[in-house]
């Protein structure tokens, strides 16, 4: 099973972790509700797992008025 990362708002691809410690490295850090916010599991086992990226964070620092909005690009 790996572990795919994912920008929330814009979809780039931040990072993944392969191997099977890798469901344990991020779900044991979750709670339940952050489990069910932001984890899915695909039909082959892989968690995808959504986080922000450098860039939105710069964007959503600089325009902390986005933090409303499930997405702010265009």
């Amino acid at each position: 099973m790996n572990a795919h990362y994912y920008c929330r708002y814009c979809g780039y691809k931040v990072g993944s972790i392969e191997g099977e410690e890798a469901q344990e490295m991020v779900l044991g850090n979750l709670t339940n509700e952050e489990q069910l916010e932001m984890t899915h599991f695909d039909e082959n086992g892989n968690l995808f797992v959504k986080t922000i990226c450098e860039s939105c964070q710069d964007t959503l620092q600089h325009n902390p008025h986005y933090y409303e909005y499930d997405t702010f690009l265009q």
